[in-house]
């Protein structure tokens, strides 16, 4: 009986997906700086939607991906190229980003050009600051010394 009521009644009002929720600004920075080839094609589309509301929007997200090119390839010897389009374009938030670059632009260029990096060293006083951070109050640094060298 139930089933039969229930069947007439989805006949009659058919199914409708519901509305779909509005990007938060968390979801639109995350599709601007993810790789294109990683999002999904919903993900893409209401990219796209988002981007042809907003011209300002369009012209940061164009900048992002082509810095996040030059630091993916090592095309560091470009990096003055981009900046001057930033400054340019007067994106305030990528402007001050471009800003701080050019206060020591030698090892930022050397930073996306060389294939030297300093990953290992970071790991280390990453290691010997999570070790300090355990040991604080707890012992003297005699103790803390050698949990160092035997870690």
């Amino acid at each position: 009986m139930v089933r039969e009521y229930v069947r007439r009644l989805r006949t009659a009002f058919p199914h409708q997906d519901p509305p779909r929720r509005k990007p938060s600004v968390r979801d639109v920075t995350g599709w601007i700086t993810r790789h294109p080839d990683r999002l999904s094609t919903d993900a893409c589309q209401q990219l796209k939607e988002v981007l042809t509301r907003g011209p300002a929007l369009a012209t940061t997200a164009w900048h992002v991906r082509t810095f996040a090119e030059l630091m993916n390839d090592r095309r560091g010897r470009e990096l003055k190229d981009w900046i001057t389009r930033v400054q340019q374009d007067q994106v305030p938030a990528l402007r001050s980003f471009a800003t701080g670059l050019l206060q020591d632009l030698d090892a930022v260029v050397a930073g996306l050009t060389l294939n030297y990096s300093s990953g290992a060293v970071e790991g280390h006083n990453n290691k010997i600051k999570m070790l300090k951070r355990q040991m604080f109050g707890r012992a003297n640094f005699d103790l803390l010394r050698k949990r160092v060298l035997h870690a």
